[in-house]
């Protein structure tokens, strides 16, 4: 079993930035993908950005890229999301996801689910 923990969201004006971390423990992650996905009131939940855990490879939502960066330590099982210039539309709860998959970009594709983080950028 994998447990997720998120952490790191909060309130920030447009332009601001934010990290977001995710701890993992249980089952090894070696062969796994790690992913950040969102979700605004009302709306379904969409991928922000994915990463391999072992080579590192990564891959970006359009709305995100440019302004976010994933990234993970694999000493402390973390995977991080820097989000910098937010922008109102980036309001949503936030949330960790671990995949069998080697890089994973929907949710059907994932198994295990943080608890999820608020961020709500103001204007």
């Amino acid at each position: 079993q994998v447990q997720l923990v998120e952490s790191g969201g909060g309130l920030v004006q447009a332009g601001g930035s934010l990290r977001l971390s995710c701890a993992a423990s249980g089952r090894s992650f070696s062969s796994r993908a790690m992913g950040w996905f969102r979700q605004a009131p009302g709306k379904e939940r969409e991928f922000v950005a994915t990463i391999n855990w072992s080579g590192g490879s990564t891959y970006y939502a359009d709305s995100v890229k440019g302004r976010f960066t994933i990234s993970r330590d694999i000493a402390k099982n973390t995977v991080y999301l820097q989000m910098n210039s937010l922008k109102p539309g980036d309001t949503a709860v936030y949330y960790c996801a671990g995949s069998a998959y080697m890089i994973a970009t929907t949710t059907n594709k994932y198994n295990y689910w943080g608890q999820g983080t608020q961020v709500t950028v103001s204007s």
